[in-house]
């Protein structure tokens, strides 16, 4: 980890992430931002998420609706929602600025038209760096990981870089590598041309288990 120097802005966030590395905030009441590399890296194989037995009847409840890019701003306010959150004011604008620019995007889940879930990233090329998820239904958060995951393969992307590895994430397929193979992966990936927008409106349910079905 480093201290942030020189100052943070746009342009330097995206060329961190081209070269493998992060900012976060101590909290956010902390004006600080440091850069993170992390020795070993979380990833989501494309082809290895799992929608469990439980998963998948939820999504064919169809009680959710989902929508992509509609409200941003709102998923990573839920993100930062927490006791412990490392998003600051600095982290917050900066990826409102990568929004409106077309690098980072949001997948939003709603139940009664309340927000309740969501995950946002940022694009470039073909990797995608998940930042956060929230959830304030059961299973809200997996929904938007599952939609994210089939999006991405639809719209070409070949990373999915999950920063670290947790339990969570773990079962349902993340898995760690090393920072030098992470690298390797992350230089050919930002090569490469992929689209978030591409696939256009999300598909139903259904459509996206036996995709998974099929690639996992």
């Amino acid at each position: 980890m480093w201290d942030r120097d020189p100052p943070l802005t746009p342009e330097l966030l995206l060329q961190a992430y081209r070269v493998g590395v992060f900012p976060m905030s101590e909290g956010r009441d902390d004006p600080d931002v440091f850069w993170v590399d992390p020795k070993r890296r979380g990833v989501f194989p494309l082809d290895g998420f799992r929608i469990s037995r439980s998963l998948a009847r939820t999504m064919r409840r169809d009680h959710f609706t989902l929508t992509t890019n509609a409200a941003f701003e709102d998923v990573v306010s839920g993100c930062a929602d927490r006791d412990e959150t490392w998003i600051n004011d600095t982290i917050f604008d900066l990826y409102r600025v990568l929004f409106h620019r077309g690098f980072a995007h949001s997948i939003e889940v709603w139940e009664n038209n309340t927000m309740v879930g969501g995950v946002y990233g940022v694009a470039i090329g073909g990797a995608f760096f998940g930042e956060s998820m929230f959830s304030r239904a059961t299973d809200a958060s997996k929904v938007a990981l599952a939609y994210l995951v089939d999006r991405l393969n639809l719209g070409g992307f070949v990373l999915f870089d999950t920063q670290f590895l947790t339990p969570h994430l773990s079962t349902l397929g993340a898995v760690e590598i090393t920072r030098a193979r992470y690298r390797s992966q992350l230089a050919e990936a930002i090569t490469m041309n992929a689209d978030f927008n591409a696939p256009g409106g999300l598909p139903p349910a259904q459509d996206v288990i036996q995709r998974n079905a099929q690639t996992s």
